[in-house]
């Protein structure tokens, strides 16, 4: 069992950036899309404040959000790096797992990427994620370049609005 007792994602740009986003979508009925709460039990907790210090992961979560976009279910992990090299390791096999059995249902799995140094967002589709992943379990780098990714995939930004619908669309008329 994994313990939490840190902030994790809350509170990073991109978490903020896609809950408004989705929050959008939603409310212009492109699209309802749901954050996933990891379930946790809390076994520590600060009097004063009420928040909790020390918590354990129920079980492993699957992705960050999922949801339906006119008709089509997606799934997507939303993750960021201070660097121009994405580590493999913070994608997790359970997170592969699910997304490969999303995608086998006829879904749509994705990653949004946040390069924090560059200040670049990018759609990843699951099939060049899976590359990326089984590329890394044969020896080679346990990291993805940013420069490997399709630039047609980066994200167009308009103030706390991250258009991830736009190479959604590109994503699903490419198959």
């Amino acid at each position: 069992m994994a313990t939490w007792n840190s902030r994790g994602l809350r509170g990073s740009l991109l978490e903020e950036m896609v809950n408004r986003t989705v929050h959008r979508y939603r409310d212009q009925k492109l699209a309802l899309i749901q954050k996933i709460p990891t379930p946790i039990t809390p076994v520590r907790m600060d009097p004063e404040t009420r928040h909790i210090t020390l918590a354990y992961f129920e079980q492993r979560s699957t992705v960050d959000y999922i949801g339906v976009v006119q008709g089509i279910p997606v799934c997507f992990d939303a993750k960021e790096c201070q660097t121009e090299k994405f580590p493999i390791q913070n994608i997790h096999e359970h997170q592969v797992v699910f997304m490969r059995d999303f995608e086998q249902q006829d879904g749509i799995a994705f990653l949004l990427l946040y390069f924090k140094n560059a200040n670049r967002f990018f759609y990843l589709p699951y099939a060049q994620m899976v590359t990326f992943w089984n590329r890394s379990k044969t020896g080679h780098h346990k990291y993805f370049r940013m420069d490997e990714l399709d630039p047609a995939y980066e994200i167009r930004c308009s103030g706390y609005m991250l258009h991830f619908l736009e190479p959604l669309q590109r994503d699903i008329m490419s198959r």
